[in-house]
């Protein structure tokens, strides 16, 4: 990734700048010295599915509503560009699979979907059934008939997305064209969407098997020869993200949050203190995403008994009643089966609304992101300090869509003069351009108070702050002189 200090930003198209060339226009101009790189979020076709572009009918398509691939390869000359490979599963309304439905196993792409006998060619019991790990309540099946016979077909997700068989060599070839389309037009980081289910096998819970970890090597391998690398996306246990990392180029340090948010809200800095001395260095952070909060990345091991968490049991109720209570109960109507997508590891809330929508919490949040060694990545809602859009979830009854507003021109201008995302839109351009952020960092708590500190050379940059207050101090080297402190 070119430039892992600058920050990167995460956004749909169509919810912030309406179009690539749009996207392009405004990282160019009111966002121009910020941001290093952007994951655009699913922009093929169609971007406006039922899971928001996770969901392509046809992934080596751009949706014609918001560009071509032109523009995107435009947005990659000036900015590191990164793009989802969904590795898990396909519209049940691509072409591949509705020649299925009509064709059965006559159709040259009937190996290319999952189905419950691939997997258990010989009978599944209770107990194999029950063992499934899965991200959402009930079975990971769905019948449906395909030519003139019904099968079982494994749809992890929703029923409208059925997962693909990635051993079968037709999968392969479909996948390493997305991989051929999206290179080729300049993207170089790859990030493999839910890829800890792409593989399942018999007698196991069918997360992150061995065969999903030798995927992802083989995957990665393939990204390498066009020149691009992989950011592997699962929420799970910590040690698996630390597992994970030393396969891929990229993992998320998803455990950021939460624990940020415990330290703001419990006073208690102390477990993401402990979190710094493990993580892994190969790491993008995140404070939120178009996802929910996660929570299962801080829990204990659902699939390891005995396996403890960062947090502890008690401490994430806590956690996720202090976030529902600072939002004013609003995460709380997208939570949990409030919502339709319930997803049982996640808190539907932005970031600023989970602080309580306290500006000097919010940007101390910030500050801490950017200093946590990794590549940081900013969600466009969260640049903006978005609140919850509850008539976004009025209108879809998606818990996620809380934190995905579509912004209006007007709405972003007037938003990037608030004090707060004034105060943010520096700090990025401090984390993007001192020197310190090349060397080596260190941290130390001290009951409630935290610091951050990075040193290159002559160069420093130091974060002191208290959780209980959220009062906190930059301080950085200047050119031929002393540290002093910044206003942020």
């Amino acid at each position: 990734m070119t430039n892992t200090n600058s920050p990167q930003l995460i956004t749909y198209a169509d919810r912030l700048a309406g179009t690539l060339p749009g996207l392009r226009a405004l990282l160019d101009g009111r966002l121009a010295g910020m941001f290093g790189g952007v994951h655009v979020l699913p922009f093929f076709h169609p971007f406006d599915g039922a899971d928001a572009g996770f969901d392509p009918e046809d992934h080596t398509e751009i949706d014609a509503r918001l560009g071509t691939w032109d523009d995107l390869r435009d947005l990659s000359r000036e900015h590191a560009v990164m793009a989802d490979v969904i590795v898990n599963h396909v519209s049940s309304r691509s072409p591949q699979f509705r020649d299925v439905v009509a064709r059965g196993a006559e159709s040259p792409y009937a190996g290319m979907f999952l189905t419950m006998g691939a997997v258990f060619p010989e009978g599944a019991t209770e107990d194999d059934l029950l063992r499934i790990y899965r991200p959402r309540p009930g079975l990971p099946f769905t019948s449906m008939r395909l030519g003139e016979q019904r099968r079982l077909m494994w749809t992890t997700f929703t029923e409208r997305q059925v997962d693909l068989d990635i051993s079968d060599p037709v999968a392969w070839e479909y996948l390493t064209a997305v991989v051929d389309r999206l290179t080729d037009a300049g993207v170089r980081l790859l990030r493999l969407d839910a890829v800890g289910y792409a593989a399942k096998e018999a007698g196991t819970d069918c997360f992150l098997t061995a065969a999903c970890l030798a995927f992802i090597k083989r995957i990665g391998a393939y990204a390498h020869e066009r020149g691009a690398e992989i950011l592997v996306e699962v929420h799970g246990h910590y040690s698996q993200q630390i597992e994970i990392a030393g396969i891929a180029d990229y993992v998320y340090d998803f455990a950021l949050p939460p624990l940020v948010l415990h330290a703001l809200h419990a006073r208690d800095p102390l477990p993401f203190h402990n979190w710094l001395s493990v993580r892994p260095h190969n790491a993008v952070t995140v404070l939120d995403t178009h996802d929910g909060i996660g929570i299962i990345d801080v829990g204990p091991n659902a699939l390891v008994p005995g396996a403890d968490g960062l947090l502890t049991g008690d401490q994430i109720d806590e956690l996720v009643e202090s976030v529902h209570s600072a939002s004013g109960g609003t995460s709380r109507l997208a939570t949990g089966t409030a919502a339709s997508n319930l997803d049982l590891y996640q808190v539907n809330c932005t970031f600023y609304d989970a602080l309580g929508a306290d500006d000097t919490r919010y940007l101390l949040a910030r500050l801490i992101q950017l200093f946590v060694p990794g590549t940081p990545q900013i969600y466009y809602v969260g640049l903006l300090a978005g609140r919850n859009d509850l008539a976004l979830l009025s209108r879809t009854g998606v818990g996620r869509d809380v934190n995905r507003h579509h912004y209006t021109p007007a709405e972003v201008a007037a938003d990037l003069r608030r004090p707060v995302v004034r105060s943010l839109l520096a700090a990025l351009r401090f984390r993007t351009d001192h020197p310190a952020f090349d060397g080596t960092f260190h941290h130390q708590v001290d009951g409630t108070e935290v610091e951050l500190s990075w040193r290159h050379g002559e160069h420093e940059a130091t974060l002191r702050a208290d959780v209980a207050t959220a009062a906190h101090t930059v301080t950085a080297s200047t050119r031929g002189g002393a540290p002093a402190p910044l206003n942020f």
